[in-house]
């Protein structure tokens, strides 16, 4: 059986993209290894995952012991000092000043998680290696050219035009426009992704595979209610996914206030998770904002089920938002949830084709809360986008498009079996 070797730069405990991908490759006939990051008493250093998938995990900061027992310390002097706040009143630690000497730790922190995943990813004597995102396609790279293996690359992201990465964009398109010509088979998330790739770095077309959740039949529930103790019989907006700047998350607590007979509940974490719990408490809405932390993958279908209404604000703020249909767009659709998302290329193109819910301008506070009170206050409106929903997600699933992975792998692994016979 030959290996497909991947590697991530996270734990990979809710990578839902690259446990189908890896779930898919393993279910035709590979076997499938994903090197991850290991953090001590949070994840395991080798597991075997159902299906038969392995992960092997390096840890990330080999000085992790070191850190953690600066911090024992910190919380030690907090707990002699009488006028310091209580640990859950206190803001994150401001880390300390960024001296050379902690640049150059971390710097060589970060060189060795990498030569160990390289070494891992040789190790595992792969047929292919598969790099998720630019983060690891060095490292990927590297242990392709010293395995004599073909490389796989998957784009999740335009990282050159990302939020949060506008100090690396030159590095990343340096990398990218090196080494994504040199792969063997790339990967993207959408249409106009694959577009931009192919342009930007004279490649063909990556082949593309959306965000899109495996077909599960999640029947309704009250799951969130009842975890939330939600008293009123209202309509439930949700919105899951990481809390992270230019996804319009402030907006959609702004809005909460002007659609008033309506839940507004968030499932994740993420930058922005205490500036949107203060807003919803600045504005009076803390009994009808309510946040649920980050969820299993596989328990997530039911809480999504448990909701009336799904909601998508991203912000037109990068390339890569402007570019997106997200993940949670389909799982909103595999869920039978109308939806209420902006006005973007990739998301207008599914929700229009699919009918199923409205769109508004990115970044329109009243227009998405006018949006979401139509929804809220027309339960027959609400009704007829749960039946689009339901038809749309017999095509808008992984099962649909995963037999291009398999496509994609099949044309990769000669040259791989040709090189180890040379070999």
């Amino acid at each position: 059986m030959s290996t497909v070797s991947m590697i991530v730069w996270n734990e990979f405990l809710n990578d839902a993209r690259v446990l189908k991908e890896a779930q898919t490759l393993q279910s035709s006939g590979f076997q499938v290894v994903v090197h991850a990051l290991h953090t001590p008493g949070v994840t395991q250093e080798r597991e075997t995952l159902d299906g038969g998938v392995k992960v092997v995990r390096v840890a990330k900061n080999p000085f992790w012991k070191l850190r953690k027992r600066r911090y024992l310390e910190a919380g030690k002097k907090s707990a002699t000092n009488p006028e310091q706040k209580p640990p859950q009143a206190q803001k994150p630690a401001t880390p300390p000043p960024e001296t050379f000497q902690r640049q150059l730790l971390k710097l060589i922190a970060r060189l060795s998680t990498h030569a160990g995943l390289a070494f891992q990813l040789v190790r595992s004597r792969p047929a292919a290696i598969h790099a998720h995102d630019v983060n690891v396609l060095p490292t990927a790279w590297l242990a392709a050219k010293l395995a004599r293996v073909p490389l796989v690359y998957d784009a999740h992201e335009i990282s050159t035009d990302r939020e949060g990465y506008k100090a690396f964009r030159r590095l990343v398109g340096w990398i990218e426009k090196t080494l994504m010509p040199g792969a063997a088979g790339t990967i993207t998330t959408t249409e106009a992704r694959a577009k931009f790739f192919a342009r930007a770095y004279g490649i063909p077309r990556p082949l593309v595979l959306q965000n899109r959740p495996r077909l599960v039949k999640a029947s309704g529930s009250n799951r969130i209610r009842e975890e939330l103790g939600l008293s009123e019989p209202w309509p439930i907006v949700l919105y899951q996914g990481g809390l992270q700047p230019g996804r319009g998350l402030p907006r959609l607590v702004e809005g909460a206030a002007s659609v008033p007979n309506a839940y507004f509940v968030f499932i994740g974490g993420g930058r922005q998770e205490r500036e949107l719990h203060g807003l919803s408490e600045r504005l009076g809405l803390a009994e009808r904002v309510r946040f649920i932390p980050t969820v299993a993958l596989a328990e997530l279908p039911s809480y999504t089920a448990s909701a009336d209404i799904g909601v998508q604000p991203i912000e037109n703020t990068c390339l890569n938002h402007f570019t997106t249909d997200s993940n949670k767009l389909f799982e909103y659709v595999i869920a039978g949830l109308p939806v209420v998302a902006s006005q973007l290329p990739e998301i207008s193109r599914v929700v229009r084709q699919h009918d199923l819910g409205l769109l508004v301008p990115p970044g329109d506070t009243a227009a998405l809360a006018e949006a979401i009170q139509r929804l809220v206050e027309d339960p027959e409106r609400r009704a007829h986008y749960r039946d689009q929903a339901a038809t749309a997600a017999q095509s808008l699933n992984w099962e649909s498009q995963e037999q291009g992975l398999i496509d994609l792998y099949a044309r990769v692994l000669p040259a791989s079996r040709a090189g180890a016979t040379q070999r």
